[in-house]
């Protein structure tokens, strides 16, 4: 995989198989070709925070580079900004995923950036997939040329979950850290915190932390005395 000067390595856990599909089977699919070849020269992923959104970008990246093509995550909503020169080199590459490309409109070098990026990708039949918190048509680009290469491709909005589908997604996080969350201890946390998938999934890393040193399994008696905590 292609090394950025920014220190940025994918998320061991940012995979597909440890993604609740529900209600998004269509756009995995879609990644999953990309990542492999497929035909679609750039796609565009969007939801609101926590949608998983760049959980999936980074799994297509790492699906591309299992498939032995080059390929490179860059997070564009960096809170010290993501310079221009960032982006040198990339279009060489077989799969750039840029992530929060929406956070860039507005910053006329890095649009133009960004746009260089995409005609280097179609020219050398390489492919792009971002990642918003809206529709490409809701985006204010400055560069009408990257606005307009930027609606070309697939759009897919990621579907939220309900509670079965977060106590699933926490349940399959759980076996991916190698334990397991009971039924109705994963309810009592969907009861008593923050429903957004990530902030769940912080809470659980910490409980496993915690049951670890403690060796306890993760009763609802274990976790209300660390929520308590």
């Amino acid at each position: 995989m292609q090394q950025l000067p920014l220190e940025i390595r994918l998320a061991d856990h940012a995979v597909f198989n440890n993604f609740l599909a529900a209600g998004n089977e269509l756009v995995i699919h879609e990644l999953k070709a990309l990542a492999a070849r497929g035909e679609q020269p750039m796609l565009w992923l969007w939801g609101p925070p926590e949608s998983g959104r760049s959980h999936l970008l980074q799994a297509c990246i790492a699906a591309a580079d299992e498939h032995g093509r080059r390929a490179a995550y860059l997070p564009l909503n960096r809170g010290q900004g993501v310079p221009a020169g960032a982006l040198e080199g990339l279009g060489e590459l077989d799969v750039v995923g840029l992530d929060d490309v929406d956070a860039i409109a507005g910053d006329a070098g890095i649009e133009q950036a960004v746009f260089g990026l995409f005609e280097q990708l179609r020219q050398a039949g390489g492919r792009l997939v971002v990642s918003a918190a809206a529709p490409p048509g809701d985006v204010r680009f400055g560069l009408p040329d990257l606005a307009s290469r930027l609606k070309s491709g697939g759009v897919y909005r990621l579907q939220p979950l309900d509670d079965a589908g977060r106590l699933a997604a926490l349940q399959i996080r759980a076996r991916f850290r190698g334990f397991d969350l009971p039924d109705d201890t994963g309810r009592y946390l969907l009861n008593r915190m923050a429903r957004g998938p990530a902030s769940l999934f912080r809470v659980l890393d910490t409980l496993d932390r915690a049951a670890l040193v403690a060796q306890k399994r993760l009763t609802i008696p274990f976790v209300r005395s660390i929520l308590e905590a």
